[in-house]
């Protein structure tokens, strides 16, 4: 089995790069349809799919100029540990029978011996170091690499991170075609809601958050009826709402025992735990105050803002 080029991404830029990336799934979607992307939901891959979402390029940040500036380095870096050849393959590639599963590989591996492979460059924050100690391998990583594993027909693929920009570690993963199964079994759900615009289900995620304020940013003065499921949710808010309440009180009654046992002292001990009461210090600036002396500069620097309010009453 081998992989169909579906187009050469050589010449191509991001813009018209993530426009093809709308005509499949891709590596890093994979995780988020099989649930397990740290950043995604399938909520938020679906709209996107179905072109709800304007294509947006994100300015260069930091990590992401570092990222891509280091990801050559580390490629060389990994051919230099494992004297295996590594290239660029500058295309989005298609699953032979399954077209909706779709890659834009890191690198090609060449091994005579083996045959190709893939590579996967990464570059991480100290900080996530935990997340790739002994032999872990983030499971969105993973996921993305059977995934391409599984468009490619490939056996193998390796993983070259470089960590905190001081540390470089190289994970071999061979392909995994009961995994691969059902991760073909779920892609194809998927890309059957994306067919028949079924959205998925709303969770509680920050990105289904998301999703709905970029869907959904205005308001219209209307009332409608909601459907009889809506009694059930009505009910669930409340609740939630009572608990997260009765949660904050004993919290605060805790907090103000262990308060009234330190007394003015900053520390106290019990067991393998610290409880701590600081002394602290910030500035803020007075608007109040800004306000009345100063009007025309409040003015200057007020910035407005527009959002939908949520309540239950």
């Amino acid at each position: 089995m081998t992989a169909q080029v579906l187009v050469s991404t050589r010449e191509m830029d991001r813009a018209e790069w993530l426009l093809w990336r709308r005509k499949g799934i891709g590596g890093s979607d994979a995780s988020a349809v099989a649930g397990f992307n740290p950043w995604r939901t399938v909520l938020e891959v679906f709209y996107d799919k179905i072109n709800l979402f304007p294509i947006e390029i994100k300015e260069q940040n930091e990590r992401m100029y570092w990222g891509n500036l280091l990801e050559d380095i580390v490629a060389k870096e990994f051919t230099i540990r494992t004297g295996l050849k590594v290239r660029k393959r500058n295309a989005m590639l298609q699953h032979p029978e399954h077209s909706f599963m779709i890659g834009d590989v890191d690198r090609e591996i060449i091994d005579k011996k083996r045959g190709k492979g893939i590579l996967e460059v990464k570059t991480t924050d100290a900080f996530n170091r935990k997340e790739w100690e002994g032999d872990r391998i983030p499971d969105h990583y993973y996921i993305q690499l059977q995934h391409y594993l599984a468009v490619t027909g490939y056996s193998y693929g390796y993983f070259a991170v470089l960590i905190g920009g001081n540390k470089f570690i190289y994970r071999e993963i061979d392909r995994d075609d009961e995994f691969i199964e059902s991760l073909i079994k779920i892609e194809s759900e998927f890309w059957q809601l994306i067919e028949n615009r079924t959205p998925p289900e709303v969770d509680s995620s920050k990105s289904a958050t998301n999703v709905l304020n970029s869907l959904y940013p205005r308001s219209v003065k209307n009332e409608i009826a909601l459907p009889s499921e809506a009694k059930f949710l009505v009910m669930q808010y409340d609740k939630a709402l009572q608990d997260e309440n009765d949660a904050k009180k004993r919290k605060e009654e805790a907090a103000n025992k262990l308060k009234s046992m330190l007394g003015e002292n900053e520390v106290g001990v019990i067991g393998d735990r610290k409880v701590t009461w600081k002394t602290s210090t910030s500035s803020r600036c007075d608007t109040t105050a800004l306000k009345a002396e100063m009007p025309d500069i409040y003015k200057q620097f007020l910035k407005s803002s527009e959002s939908r309010r949520f309540s239950v009453n």
